[in-house]
């Protein structure tokens, strides 16, 4: 079970990447009522699965673990990291886009 917060993990952080890229194919349509909402799914989406690796090394340090611990630690800050700045970059290409769009 507690395997599943990786794959969670996984799952929620393309998530994070992919609306940002849907909100910007989406751009040359009329409707640009819903691209804040998908910013904000995208952020939040984010934040849930770095959550899950939080949750994921708690339970490598309750159940002991250190040698899991010492083994993983280096992969999993460089894909937090990227994982973040990456969202991070799309979204604010976004509200960019949109944002001059809209003020025109």
């Amino acid at each position: 079970m507690i395997g599943l917060l990786n794959l969670g993990s996984l799952l929620l952080g393309l998530t994070a990447w992919i609306l940002p890229v849907v909100n910007l194919m989406r751009f040359k349509n009329y409707n640009h009522r819903h691209w804040v909402a998908l910013s904000i799914t995208s952020i939040s989406t984010c934040a849930v699965s770095l959550c899950f690796q939080i949750f994921y090394n708690y339970h490598l340090v309750k159940i002991e673990d250190w040698s899991a611990l010492m083994d993983t630690m280096g992969a999993v800050v460089f894909a937090a990291a990227t994982l973040l700045i990456v969202t991070i970059i799309l979204n604010a290409i976004t509200l960019i886009v949109y944002r001059e769009k809209i003020a025109k």
